[in-house]
């Protein structure tokens, strides 16, 4: 519902890029900037996997893109289940 979920643009044998696209552009831009300072300065799994995706060579807007929808999973779960957020509950590989 937020629309960072990757949308194919295949068509037979072509195969396009792929967009994110759709959802609340609102909630999508409410959540980028806190999940660039988590990614890369601040949260330690989601440093983690911001890191692990650079280097299997996926590029860095990409990588920032994962780790929101990351983000979004993990505090839909946070949410679902009334926890509060715990580190050692990820696993940082």
């Amino acid at each position: 519902m937020i629309g960072v979920a990757p949308y194919d643009e295949d068509s037979g044998k072509h195969r396009g890029e792929r967009h994110t696209k759709g959802g609340r552009r609102w909630v999508r831009n409410a959540i980028y900037m806190p999940c660039v300072g988590a990614a890369t300065l601040n949260n330690q799994v989601l440093k983690a996997f911001y890191q692990r995706l650079i280097a299997n060579g996926k590029k860095p807007k990409v990588a920032l893109i994962a780790c929101m929808r990351k983000l979004i999973v993990i505090l839909n779960t946070l949410i679902a289940r009334r926890q509060k957020w715990d580190p050692r509950r990820y696993v940082l590989s």
